[in-house]
């Protein structure tokens, strides 16, 4: 199997190169982040070990980068890194697994062959919620049958509310998530976005489906 390895601390790119070799693996180092991301998009990996602190591109953008691609090779995320906040970050992005350096080669190579084991992820070909239905092929959403007229940037924040349905979700995660921006200080960016969105998958409808999560940012779910 193919691991590829985005790391740009010399001695730590060598030994996981090196264990991981004589584990088996077909294993290629690439210490800059957009040559990573490069190699990640255009290279069938079976897994990518990633850290964050990297010149070029950080590891933060790399993953975001390979999820909006379509791209769904595991990732790894290994990292100096242990705040609680870079954790769920990481996940939230699209990660697999999050190891924390300094690290034990036996606990990495043991959540690596974990991950190995789950296979690729099945392609979905749909969604749907009550009676709101996206169909992922071919980029349409349908609510009671009847087809919803959505921008690209609509679809994909449908997306995401449905595939997190149930989960209040945050401005600043929903930013990142679908616009790929980081704010702190205008909201308004999702706030008109979600207006919007409601007066197309809501507001024809009696059964309201996107729901305000007060103090936290939006949610979609049935009630």
């Amino acid at each position: 199997m193919r691991i590829l390895v985005i790391e740009d601390e010399v001695k730590t790119a060598a030994y996981l190169k090196k264990g991981l070799v004589e584990s088996g693996f077909t294993v290629e180092v690439f210490s800059s982040g957009t040559e990573g991301l490069d190699q990640a998009l255009q290279v069938a990996n079976d897994l990518v070990i990633l850290d964050i602190m990297l010149p070029g591109l950080d590891g933060w953008s790399i993953l975001s980068s390979m999820r909006k691609a379509g791209c769904q090779t595991p990732v790894l995320l290994l990292t100096a890194r242990d705040l609680v906040q870079d954790k769920v970050r990481g996940l939230e992005l699209g990660a697999d697994d999050y190891l924390v350096k300094p690290f034990d080669f036996s606990e990495l190579l043991a959540r690596v062959r974990t991950l190995l084991r789950r296979g690729p992820p099945r392609q979905e070909d749909a969604l749907q919620v009550a009676d709101l239905h996206l169909d992922l092929l071919r980029r349409k959403a349908f609510r009671a049958r009847q087809p919803l007229v959505l921008t690209a940037k609509e679809f994909a924040l449908l997306e995401l509310l449905i595939r997190r349905q149930g989960e209040p979700l945050s401005k600043t995660l929903i930013a990142q998530q679908v616009w790929d921006i980081h704010f702190h200080s205008d909201p308004n960016v999702v706030e008109v976005a979600i207006r919007r969105l409601r007066a197309k998958v809501d507001d024809p409808f009696p059964r309201k489906l996107i729901h305000t999560a007060r103090g936290v940012g939006y949610v979609l779910e049935e009630r």
